[in-house]
């Protein structure tokens, strides 16, 4: 069933080859072919929770462009402000796993699609029907010239008294902490809801003691600072109090996409008013649900799964 509320995010999308055995990627050679990227997994994990999806983005004019448009189109989102870019190839990455299960991941996203959205493309427009907006750190880390576009998106998103929550999702192999810190740091004024691991938040700050996360909150006047840490949990600081919820207990796959999924899930939670313990729980349903699914974006539940699935409070297998 479909919600009322409306979501709007804007970012890169990948093809993203996964492969199919284990080992060094020079003696791969055969992949399966999969789409991915934080901000569209976030969407889709909106659009399947019942929330309307509208995601903003730029794709290369070749035929993996018109997988990634039509694989959006098809999850229900709103594409309408996704343009196909002729001379611009579309992002790729390709996975490793070794052995041990430990991989890597190796990006082809020079000459991006990306590269050719400008600050006038974010309209007035795009908002209606826009109940919150929802942003992350690798759109900013593609380029320098994104931190302009993001800019534009807040300023709008603020005069319309639309909420904006930021996943930093830090990416170090597309810039230096620094640099990623530098540009936070003119984000974080702007936004009401901070989703961020424990780690990112303590490469950012420094520290991640829960005063100095308080302290940090209050100074920006963050409304909802929500720690993310994996199978230990999750917590928020709402009004001035800490609020935590242990983790699912679920036998993990693939985590790939999880904190992705947790995004969605808090953020459908927020718009439908629940409490801060009922959202960290529905948000930990999620992001435990996406971890027993192979893939980036294949395990994000639908609303009745999540709902299920929290009932019944045990392990899975699916």
């Amino acid at each position: 069933m479909t919600s009322n509320f409306g979501v709007f995010t804007l970012g890169d999308a990948l093809i993203t080859f996964n492969p199919a055995e284990t080992g060094p990627l020079r003696y791969v050679s055969s992949f399966s072919r999969k789409v991915g990227g934080a901000e569209l997994n976030f969407a889709i994990g909106c659009a399947r929770l019942g929330l309307k999806s509208k995601w903003m983005s730029r794709l290369g004019g070749d035929e993996f462009g018109r997988v990634i448009y039509n694989f959006a189109r098809g999850e229900g989102i709103d594409v309408s402000e996704v343009k196909l870019v002729d001379g611009y190839p579309t992002s790729l990455n390709f996975k490793e796993i070794r052995e041990d299960g430990s991989g890597k991941t190796f990006y082809y996203r020079y000459q991006s699609p990306i590269l050719t959205m400008e600050p006038s493309d974010i309209t007035e427009a795009i908002f209606d029907g826009v109940d919150i907006v929802h942003l992350t750190g690798v759109f900013l880390a593609i380029d320098p010239k994104n931190l302009a576009i993001t800019m534009q998106v807040l300023k709008l998103a603020k005069e319309k008294n639309i909420p904006v929550s930021f996943d930093p999702n830090i990416r170090l192999k597309l810039w230096t902490m620094e640099e990623a810190i530098t540009t936070y740091m003119k984000i974080f004024p702007f936004v009401d809801i901070l989703l961020t691991g424990r780690d990112e938040i303590e490469l950012i700050l420094g520290e991640s003691s829960e005063q100095s996360l308080a302290n940090f909150a209050k100074l920006f006047q963050i409304t909802h600072l929500v720690i993310k840490d994996g199978g230990n949990g999750a917590k928020v600081f709402i009004n001035n109090e800490w609020h935590k919820k242990e983790a699912f207990k679920v036998r993990p796959i693939d985590t790939v996409g999880a904190g992705d999924g947790f995004d969605a899930g808090y953020i459908y939670s927020y718009l439908h008013g629940y409490s801060p313990f009922e959202s960290l729980q529905f948000a930990n349903g999620v992001g435990a649900l996406v971890t027993t699914v192979s893939g980036d974006n294949e395990g994000l539940p639908e609303l009745e799964e999540v709902l299920s699935f929290i009932r019944n409070e045990k392990v899975i297998e699916r």
